[in-house]
């Protein structure tokens, strides 16, 4: 259950980095804020930093990392292939 805890966390962690770019935040809420940004930044590496304390304080240093490192990577490649879907569907 914690794995998925930790994906949790790593999802919203990216999802956060990635509106914090200025071509996300263009097409979401027409226009860019450096405000937003910044905010959308912070969300980001607080929750990727907390998913990696979580998985550290679960597993210990050893396997925590290596679970830490397959969380984060399915949660990028996830974000990406949802903006990759929602610009085709914004593109239609």
């Amino acid at each position: 259950m914690m794995h998925l805890y930790t994906f949790a966390i790593c999802l919203v962690g990216f999802a956060a980095l990635a509106l914090a770019t200025e071509r996300q935040q263009e097409a979401l809420f027409n226009g860019v804020s450096r405000v937003r940004t910044r905010q959308y930044r912070r969300i980001g590496w607080t929750a990727l930093v907390v998913a990696l304390g979580v998985s550290v304080a679960n597993q210990g240093w050893g396997f925590g990392l290596v679970i830490y490192s397959g969380q984060t990577s399915m949660a990028a490649g996830l974000v990406y292939l949802a903006l990759i879907l929602a610009e085709r569907r914004r593109s239609r």
